[in-house]
């Protein structure tokens, strides 16, 4: 069977590219869309929303370009409105505009809430039933498929169930092939959403929706009582209609699941969870439960076990974090603590762990503290050694310098890269792979250019060869870190693919003011995997040349050994 002849039992529908692309401080290039869709397309989700071709020149040039893609699995969509008033859908610019997009798919969102028809749009109710039924009806006509978004559908449902319905049997009987129903204020909870799911398929199984007619086709009658052709008849029901949900409730996710248990077969989201205000349904959060804990099938075989990758390419091209704590893909959604918890982990993974992380793509992580133990420490080590045990003598030099370095204000618990350094140190396998000979720093305020007011000189030697390179910065640790990196290309021409995604300061003893020591946090991307890596100094540069030195160094010695295993 080829990737496009899967057939989902839940479809996913990403909207980054559309929804996503209206959270706070997202901006998107045509190249950068491109990026998003294909790795999307890598994961396998059924549908893409593109972006909306009448409002915005940079999505129609997008559209273009994309005709060339080759997607192997997932769709694009169009997204747009319906007709306005007193036109036709032939007469409107921005309707008209969604063919040109030509994709295969056309998402058409519609009023729901009687309140935005007579306040908003300014029309009758009636009028507004008109728009839809006309719209989705023009796409039919043009051999689309239509899937229509019953926009603020809950609130609606909630202040006026009937009309709420209502807009639901007009989008089916013009031909719609799916009706999803939009958390859009994000304020519903499970219960109601539920319920509202519930009565919406039921509504579909009660319609001679073409839809319907045309799952049925094909599909030999089940024979038995009336009510096992009922159940029959809603979860076929089921798969004409989705879910998007917003945060602002927090419950975008419980929702998610929620409207899938009550038989929706089609979930919308963000991947990493990026939108409108608090964000829509992070589908890299929902995914995994639906297809590990309800056994529904969401993305082709293989393509979960890359979810966690995935999503950081997503995050890396929007210019954003994968949020550390989310569910199953973030940094923290497999690190433990405690000495109680590792020591469990190690006897029974599933004592601490719903799921294995392996079967997301994330790895497991014993956060090095001094409540952490030895047990954990040995589990980390074997990563370099297979032969490190907790009783093992490394294992408490280990436990005796971690001790002794956090006593000294610093803190590997969120610096694995350093932390690997350090065991690499106290067994031996620790080569310095370069060496800072001199550096300075020099801050210029105000900036005689207007553009830059920080400068670094550095001398670096790598095998008994020196080189010596400057750069400017927007920053002292910016101005550094470009003249460490461009000293050392020469060298190690990969450190051109890393950049630095996240800087973080804290004073670790204020009592000192201005003398007191600083702990710098820095997290680096080559745009496939992340580390972060640690410095403690009284001079804050010290500090960040610390974290950098490792960064480095970390990210070479790992390519080293990636070499030599593809090589054995």
């Amino acid at each position: 069977m080829s990737e496009h002849q899967f057939v989902p039992q839940v479809e996913i529908f990403d909207t980054t590219l559309r929804d996503g692309a209206q959270g706070e401080g997202i901006t998107f290039s045509v190249q950068d869309k491109i990026a998003v869709a294909r790795a999307l397309d890598e994961l396998g989700v059924a549908w893409i929303e593109a972006g909306n071709p009448g409002s915005n020149p940079k999505d129609m040039e997008f559209f273009r370009l994309a005709r060339d893609l080759g997607l192997r699995t997932s769709k694009l969509c169009a997204f747009g409105a319906t007709r306005k008033k007193g036109v036709t859908p032939q007469e409107d610019m921005n309707v008209r505009s969604l063919l040109q997009a030509e994709t295969e798919a056309i998402v058409l969102f519609g009023k729901s809430w009687d309140l935005h028809a007579t306040e908003v749009l300014k029309v009758s109710l009636e009028e507004n039933l008109a728009m839809i039924r006309e719209t989705i009806a023009f796409f039919k006509d043009a051999g689309k498929t239509v899937i229509y978004d019953a926009e603020h559908y809950f609130d609606g449902w909630k202040a006026n169930p009937d009309y709420a319905l209502s807009t639901l049997q007009t989008a089916l009987e013009a031909g719609a092939d799916r009706i999803v129903l939009c958390d859009t204020n994000g304020g519903s909870f499970p219960d109601s959403v539920e319920e509202g799911v519930t009565q919406a398929i039921r509504l579909a199984a009660r319609s001679a929706a073409p839809a319907l007619k045309a799952l049925n086709r094909g599909i030999e009658s089940e024979k038995g009582n009336e009510q096992g052709n009922e159940a029959a008849l809603y979860e076929l029901a089921g798969r004409l209609v989705g879910i998007h949900a917003h945060d602002d409730a927090g419950m975008a996710s419980a929702n998610s699941v929620m409207a899938v248990k009550a038989g929706a077969r089609h979930v919308q989201g963000t991947l990493v969870g990026f939108g409108e205000r608090c964000g829509n349904a992070a589908l890299a959060a929902i995914v995994p439960s639906l297809e590990l804990k309800l056994n529904l099938r969401c993305l082709p075989e293989g393509r979960l076990e890359r979810i966690s990758e995935l999503t950081r390419r997503v995050a890396e091209i929007a210019n954003v974090a994968v949020p550390d704590g989310m569910p199953y893909v973030g940094s923290h959604a497999f690190a433990h603590k405690a000495g109680m918890h590792a020591d469990g982990i190690l006897k029974i993974r599933r004592s601490f762990e719903h799921v294995d992380p392996a079967r997301v793509g994330n790895d497991r992580r014993f956060l090095m503290s001094e409540v952490g133990g030895r047990s954990a420490i040995a589990e980390r080590a074997k990563k370099i050694d297979p032969s490190i045990t907790k009783d093992h003598p490394v294992t408490a030099a280990v436990a005796a310098r971690l001790k002794t370095l956090e006593a000294d204000g610093w803190q590997f618990e969120g610096a694995d890269a350093s932390f690997e350094l350090l065991v690499r140190r106290e067994l031996g396998k620790y080569k310095p792979l370069f060496s800072i000979e001199r550096y300075r720093v020099v801050s210029e305020h105000p900036a005689s250019d207007g553009t830059t007011c920080s400068n670094a000189w550095v001398k670096v030697k790598v095998d008994g060869t020196t080189e010596i390179a400057a750069a400017e910065g927007d920053g002292p640790v910016n101005a550094l870190d470009g003249a460490l990196r461009r000293a050392l290309e020469r060298f190690y021409p990969e450190l051109g693919r890393v950049r630095l995604s996240d800087y973080k300061v804290r004073v670790i003893n204020g009592n000192d003011a201005t003398a007191a020591k600083v702990r710098v946090l820095i997290e680096s991307t080559d745009g496939e995997s992340a580390w972060t890596t640690v410095g403690v100094s009284t001079d804050i540069i010290d500090a960040s040349r610390a974290a950098l030195v490792d960064s480095i160094e970390y990210k070479l010695i790992r390519d080293i050994e990636r070499r030599f295993k593809a090589y054995l």
